[in-house]
């Protein structure tokens, strides 16, 4: 192969593909959605705020009503006096958005049950706030049965919640408080990242070479230079491009993200401390992390001093290059496969089943990583971190808990063999594929096309 036709055709398809109008338009639209994803939650909880509702109470048990504390959101009116079914069909005449029914006191459960009717549904935090005032109240009546004037106050004093402060510890004994959530969030960013890197470009290779075919340009290239140098030509310009995309990516979602908060004011951004935990609490739901141990990350100690100390001592020179370099070398190894499948077939439509044992391994490897956070030292999430088909990116999700530069450097050895293996294969396939035409091929053909020489 002559490095001078490879560059020429690296230098076409970076050329081309950065002057499309499709890359342009995502390089600049993809950042907006990720700093809106970053924006957008912390301004739709401090817009959101619910308007003043009025509440109609008739309570029956007589022990709720006084629990319910009117606030800016919600003001609840006493109607414990009033018949409820009357109530039903006057409570909107009267003013109110909604009438809460508390049944009389269940002697033998001791208990209440809690019925609202309104001709809107009530929101979730309005209904969690009446639930939680209504439990409050029968937690304290079922403690005022045991005639001991003391014992709300004892149990209190006997509750406890304990958080684990988490430290780690270099070479020379010097202690640095950490928080293993900042890794969490990490690992599983770079797992999706560098996942929907190599899925999305090196799907690109195929669609490229499959045009090509297609239209017959193909036979032109081939006339000037050698199929194999048109093939890694072709997977090291869309790498470059990738690469290019990528850092704009970030550098364009930073921009975004801190002019937007320089403008509106980072404590604007974050609006109300409450609504603040409330969509913690959310997101620490959605993403199955204990509420009570995300509320820990609150605290100065095991949390937000834990977090700022952990991202600032993170080697972010290393996670970077480490991105780099498996993004790179993954990249490669997959856009080398699908190069081949897409010399082997003339249409989208026929690449389904040759796809298959490829895409699999890529699937194995973004669920494996998912899951590394909770046992990034198990078997299965170190060898997926050494197989090179998986290791692009399990690896890069073990990273932020810390590899052994031996691991490390075993992983990228076996990642560049796999790689040069592979290429030479894809390349023999690419060869005789790119002008085989008016045949579906299978993988018995595939199978013979290797065995040539």
């Amino acid at each position: 192969m002559k490095m001078r036709n490879i560059k020429t055709i690296i230098s076409r398809e970076y050329l081309t593909r950065v002057k499309k109008k499709s890359f342009l338009l995502t390089t600049f639209l993809v950042p907006v959605f990720f700093a809106a994803m970053c924006i957008l939650p912390s301004v739709i909880m401090f817009m959101a705020k619910e308007d003043g509702k009025k509440i109609a109470v008739v309570d029956q048990s007589g022990l709720v009503m006084p629990y319910l504390e009117d606030s800016e959101a919600v003001s609840y009116t006493d109607f414990s006096e009033e018949p409820a079914d009357s109530l039903k069909a006057e409570y909107e005449a009267l003013g109110y958005d909604a009438l809460v029914v508390v049944s009389p006191l269940d002697s033998i459960a001791k208990t209440v049950s809690v019925v609202s009717y309104s001709s809107k549904p009530l929101s979730v935090d309005l209904k969690d706030r009446i639930a939680s005032r209504a439990e409050e109240a029968v937690e304290d009546y079922r403690i005022s049965l045991y005639e001991m004037g003391n014992l709300k106050q004892i149990m209190e004093e006997v509750s406890v919640d304990i958080s684990v402060s988490t430290y780690t510890m270099d070479e020379s004994g010097e202690e640095q408080i950490t928080s293993s959530e900042v890794y969490m969030i990490i690992s599983m960013l770079l797992s999706m990242i560098i996942y929907m890197f190599i899925a999305m470009f090196s799907g690109m290779v195929m669609q490229s070479v499959i045009e090509e075919k297609a239209s017959r340009v193909v036979e032109v290239l081939v006339s000037s230079v050698k199929a194999t140098e048109l093939m890694f030509g072709k997977i090291i310009g869309v790498a470059c491009v990738a690469l290019t995309q990528f850092f704009l990516w970030i550098l364009l979602t930073l921009v975004l993200v801190g002019g937007f908060s320089a403008f509106v004011g980072f404590d604007s951004l974050m609006g109300d401390p409450a609504q603040a935990e409330q969509m913690m609490d959310m997101t620490a739901q959605m993403g199955g992390v204990d509420v009570q141990e995300m509320t820990a990350a609150m605290t100065e100690e095991s949390g937000m001093g834990a977090v700022l100390t952990t991202l600032g001592n993170i080697n972010w020179v290393q996670m970077i290059f480490a991105f780099i370099i498996y993004f790179t070398l993954g990249y490669l190894l997959y856009a080398s496969f699908f190069a081949a499948i897409g010399s082997a077939v003339e249409n989208e439509a026929d690449t389904n089943q040759l796809q298959l044992p490829v895409t699999i391994p890529l699937l194995l490897a973004f669920f494996i990583a998912l899951y590394a956070f909770n046992a990034p030292d198990s078997a299965v999430v170190w060898w997926g971190s050494m197989i090179p088909f998986t290791s692009p990116i399990v690896m890069l999700s073990r990273i932020p808990f810390g590899v052994p530069g031996w691991e490390l450097a075993l992983s990228v050895v076996l990642l560049v063999a796999t790689f040069i293996g592979c290429g030479w294969a894809s390349a023999k396939i690419y060869k005789i594929g790119i002008l085989m035409f008016g045949k579906k091929t299978n993988f018995k053909d595939l199978w013979k096309w290797l065995k040539q020489k």
